[in-house]
């Protein structure tokens, strides 16, 4: 698929890093936030499916 592994899924997925229920969220947000810092970069992407068939994703900016 030519994927930059370098920029995709950089720190693993729910199972490498634990999920705890009810703060899935929270983890993925902050996880997201500490490697925008480590990796210096301004842009980031973080997405979540829910039960049910819910989703959410959101894009960050460093400022």
């Amino acid at each position: 698929m030519g994927l930059d592994l370098d920029r995709v899924n950089v720190h693993g997925g729910a199972i490498a890093l634990g999920h705890p229920f009810g703060m899935g969220g929270a983890r993925l947000s902050t996880t997201l936030l500490n490697g925008l810092v480590a990796r210096d970069v301004n842009v980031g992407l973080v997405t979540m499916c829910a039960a049910g068939g819910q989703g959410m994703s959101m894009i960050v900016e460093r400022i």
